[in-house]
């Protein structure tokens, strides 16, 4: 008996195979093409990774008796928006990532005057980054979804309702993805009638809203799809994070920071964001997050953008055993996100001196990294009043030990990380298990298993994190 999570992310799509044990039978991945149209802009080509699903699913489920395949779970990364018709099926122009900034100037005037009203209805902060401005533009700017909204045939969706349309030909998503929109309200679980006016968005266009955990369709073989939960809070329930005040960090191209908050929303008033974790049979679980738009994408940047090295594991060995130097980075890239949420940030390296070399220059960035997320855990103890036990980690960048040194070093917690790393599609494919009856929600504390248990509390670096807060704050309004 096996389930699959599909792991629809911002680079690559992945399709791992489970047993019924939870193991990794076998994992097939897919890399797709990045779209820059202009400065700020991202994009991906839909079909493009309609492709890579179809083919890592082929690819995992090849010579498996398809009778024994019980379930597919599907997560993704959140916030990016496709739009197609519903009559042909044809997508209407390429899916606006969540990384995008081309909303920023009305983003801005939003901000002016409707900021409380969409933080006290949505839990989010008005950013480029939510999906209901990138609707809006396309709306205004693409004539193809223009017309399908006049004929009724416009369908919007973010990836997992895109994925889900190409599986079962079902038009849905759930309250996890839903919350990501800047248009689902987070008391009333439905669609907010004042915001699709104030976007002017039509409901039509938009998925029904399921559970996280349910059948709601099947694939042309006949296999049941049942989950669907967008990335970050896949992983939350992917390190067994049940439990309020139970915090994971999922290190991938940004870093994402989720606290279990029960049953009743939080609205934040210090920039951290307020979301639906997962629905189950109904009952629904918050979280407070916060968002860092930069980490793997940092690495990658200093292999492949400036060659400091060959690998992450040559740039490790490089940052080891030196100091910053009093060199401090801010990797704004793509601007700021939590708990700043400034579009207009850029990234910034300071207190260069002749004596400074590319060793402390890692070393910065390394620690950069570690204290933007110590900024945004500190701020959620801060803000709930909940102490947190540990951290869970997960992600590729969680393989790094000497960030995970720095982080608990910070935080003054154990950082535990998982044998399995990939627990995104992990708490998708458990979800899609419990769907179809095969798991309960108590059998993820015997599933999952942790590889790791780091505790490092001699290295200081308080008055190092208030010098990178000072540097913060001079990346900012830069691009304005």
């Amino acid at each position: 008996m096996y389930v699959v999570g599909i792991d629809q992310g911002t680079t690559s799509t992945r399709s791992i195979l489970f047993n019924e044990k939870m193991e990794v039978i076998r994992e097939s991945r897919r890399k797709f093409k990045q779209i820059f149209p202009k400065p700020g802009w991202v994009e991906h080509d839909p079909e493009e990774i309609w492709k890579t699903v179809e083919e890592s699913l082929e690819e995992v489920l090849d010579g498996i008796p398809l009778k024994e395949v019980v379930g597919i779970g599907i997560t993704n990364q959140r916030e990016t928006i496709v739009a197609w018709d519903s009559k042909t099926g044809e997508v209407l122009y390429n899916a606006i990532v969540w990384q995008c900034r081309r909303t920023a100037e009305r983003v801005e005037e939003l901000r002016k005057r409707h900021y409380e009203d969409i933080l006290e209805k949505t839990g989010l902060v008005v950013d480029p980054y939510f999906s209901a401005t990138k609707m809006e533009w396309m709306l205004k700017n693409v004539d193809e979804v223009k017309k399908a909204k006049e004929k009724g045939t416009l369908r919007f969706g973010t990836i997992d309702s895109f994925l889900a349309y190409r599986l079962t030909g079902e038009h849905v998503t759930d309250p996890s993805n839903a919350s990501r929109t800047m248009l689902f309200n987070l008391k009333e679980l439905k669609w907010d009638e004042d915001l699709l006016k104030m976007f002017d968005i039509p409901e039509f266009s938009l998925p029904r809203v399921v559970n996280t955990s349910e059948v709601f369709g099947r694939t042309k073989e006949g296999i049941p799809v049942g989950s669907l939960i967008g990335d970050q809070q896949s992983a939350l329930f992917g390190q067994a994070s049940f439990k309020e005040g139970d915090v994971k960090c999922t290190m991938g191209t940004g870093s994402f920071i989720l606290m279990n908050i029960g049953g009743e929303p939080v609205i934040s008033r210090k920039g951290l964001l307020t979301t639906i974790a997962w629905r189950l049979k109904n009952e629904v679980t918050y979280a407070i997050e916060g968002s860092i738009f930069v980490t793997g994408a940092l690495i990658d940047w200093l292999v492949n953008n400036l060659k400091l090295a060959e690998s992450v594991e040559e740039l490790t060995k490089m940052a080891e055993h030196v100091s910053n130097e009093g060199v401090y980075f801010v990797p704004a890239f793509t601007g700021l996100g939590a708990p700043h949420w400034d579009p207009y940030a850029r990234g910034l390296m300071i207190g260069l001196t002749r004596g400074v070399k590319r060793e402390n220059i890692v070393r910065a960035c390394f620690e950069a990294i570690a204290f933007s997320i110590f900024e945004l855990v500190d701020l959620m103890r801060e803000e709930t009043g909940k102490s947190i036990r540990s951290l869970k980690v997960d992600g590729g960048v969680a393989r790094n030990e000497l960030i995970l040194k720095l982080l608990s070093s910070l935080l003054k917690v154990e950082v535990e990380r998982p044998v399995v790393l990939e627990t995104t599609a992990f708490g998708a494919a458990l979800l899609a298990g419990m769907a179809v009856g095969i798991f309960e929600k108590d059998d993820l504390f015997k599933l999952r298993k942790i590889e790791k248990t780091i505790v490092e509390h001699r290295i200081n670096l308080r008055e190092d994190y208030k010098r990178w807060r000072m540097a913060v704050e001079r990346a900012k309004n830069w691009a304005h």
